[in-house]
């Protein structure tokens, strides 16, 4: 008699999806399924739309990273007018994208995952969330909130508000930066460095404490895809696509990323509406990569910024090759944070930063046009197509959820298997499984645009029906 379980949805990530572990009749693992349960239509919300609406029209597929199709879709539009926007204007791009990965990755890490890292994957699901963390250790839930606020502010400063800015356009951003505004963001670096810091140290002795979930929570070889500078270094905005394999060998590098079908396909599957993108030169499903923090630390020769390069070569020493293990993930990011931190005081030093030609203007100059950056979570690509008249014709958009969708699969197939045992449910078990999908941090507003709130119930059920056990709670 074959079992399945079911997870409905996964819980502390943006949005909502199902996992469904198949069990054979000894009750082990046999298959493992992420499933995306709502549609997403913004390819086709965007057709008959003048091309100069973009950035703003798809900075609505998200609440959380709305800053990142900004990005894409203006880099996007850039290519379609054929211009060459102002320096000063890309140090503004690149000032608000930093903003943009710390407050995200401060989501991410302290009011997502920090519950499961502070209070532990079997602790009571009442109690493992944010407000648990606060109860457990306030310091640390205070930090993360200040820490979000910077980034927030950041992007009101520059766009007028911190969610949906219409400030990046095509050709460049709407209005320069002022000498106060620099000022005030110069003078809340001080506060952010001192928490990125002091949680890097918090967290880097509690990584011996979960050996066993490093092992076996998405601990998997696979290739890694991201932007690379000229120099080999870490990039969010501009740069060269690199593909590395599983060993650390460059696949590819300095790809422009206007070429990425060439290396990038996408398959679809019955069982999911996120797309499954996957490395061409090695075939569905075989080319599973992965995009996003652990990926572009992989890749990354270095940041260029003291404290992040230190902290870099440190990481880099976790594993023998690329840093494979998934839970790494967490690590990652307080990295990142603290070079984009260090990048965006070097912006904010740059003598040509308060210059007030931060905008080219141009019509139609090109039929198609791509844009690629990198979100958050990873490499986002903005594809359009135009008619002579400049209104969208066609769209692709693949979003770092997406990229990652294969390797998400696999992870949950390996905790699956390692942690699920007999046919009754047990609360941390599951826990560990749903936490694999979290180190990515995916963000299924923007991949899928779900809508809508839904309570977690877990349910073991036997070929004919028959619910053999059950777990419920509610976000």
């Amino acid at each position: 008699m074959t079992q399945k379980i079911e997870i409905s949805p996964v819980t502390r990530i943006e949005g909502h999806a199902k996992i469904t572990l198949q069990l054979n009749d000894n009750g082990d693992v046999e298959d493992a399924r992420l499933h995306i349960t709502q549609f997403r239509g913004f390819e086709k919300f965007c057709e008959g739309r003048p091309h100069h609406e973009m950035p703003s029209l798809m900075a609505r597929i998200c609440g959380i990273c709305p800053v990142s199709h900004l990005m894409a879709s203006a880099k996007a539009c850039d290519a379609l007018m054929a211009v060459q926007i102002p320096p000063t204007a890309v140090m503004l791009r690149r000032l608000m994208n930093l903003a943009q990965i710390v407050q995200s990755h401060a989501l991410s890490f302290f009011h997502l995952s920090s519950p499961d890292l502070l209070l532990g994957l079997d602790s009571d699901p009442a109690k493992r969330h944010i407000f648990g963390v606060a109860a457990q250790n306030p310091d640390i839930a205070l930090d993360g909130i200040r820490l979000r606020k910077f980034g927030q502010q950041i992007i009101e400063l520059l766009g007028g508000k911190r969610i949906h800015p219409e400030w990046v356009v095509p050709g460049g951003v709407s209005e320069p930066l002022t000498a106060e505004k620099r000022d005030k963001i110069q003078g809340m670096l001080a506060e952010s460095y001192a928490i990125i810091l002091r949680t890097l140290d918090w967290f880097k002795p509690l990584v011996p404490r979960f050996q066993e979930e490093i092992r076996n929570m998405g601990h998997f070889p696979s290739l890694y895809i991201g932007l690379l500078n000229d120099e080999g270094g870490w990039e969010h905005y501009d740069g060269k696509l690199c593909v590395m394999d599983a060993s650390g060998k460059i696949l590819v590098e300095g790809l422009a990323p206007a070429r990425y079908a060439e290396i990038i396909g996408e398959a679809v599957e019955d069982w999911s509406y996120l797309k499954f993108p996957y490395y061409k030169p090695m075939g569905y499903p075989t080319g599973i990569y992965r995009v996003g923090p652990l990926a572009r630390l992989n890749i990354a020769r270095k940041f260029g910024t003291p404290r992040a390069d230190s902290a870099l070569a440190e990481f880099k020493t976790l594993e023998t090759g690329p840093v494979s293990s998934s839970f790494h993930q967490h690590y990652a990011r307080l990295i990142e944070i603290l070079g984009s931190l260090e990048q965006m005081e070097k912006l904010l030093g740059h003598s040509e930063i308060l210059d007030p030609l931060v905008r080219a203007y141009a019509g139609p100059n090109a039929h198609e046009g791509v844009g690629v950056s990198e979100a958050p979570r990873g490499t986002l690509i903005h594809h359009y197509k135009i008619s002579k008249d400049g209104v969208i014709t066609w769209a692709n958009l693949i979003i770092a959820t997406g990229h990652n969708n294969l390797a998400m699969n696999r992870g949950i197939l390996q905790a699956g298997r390692h942690y699920v045992k007999g046919k009754r449910l047990q609360e941390g078990m599951l826990n560990r499984v749903e936490a694999v999908i979290r180190s990515y941090d995916p963000c299924l507003s923007c991949s899928t645009h779900a809508v809508g709130h839904m309570p977690l119930l877990v349910q073991l059920v036997s070929k004919d029906g028959e619910v053999l056990d059950q777990l419920q709670r509610h976000e």
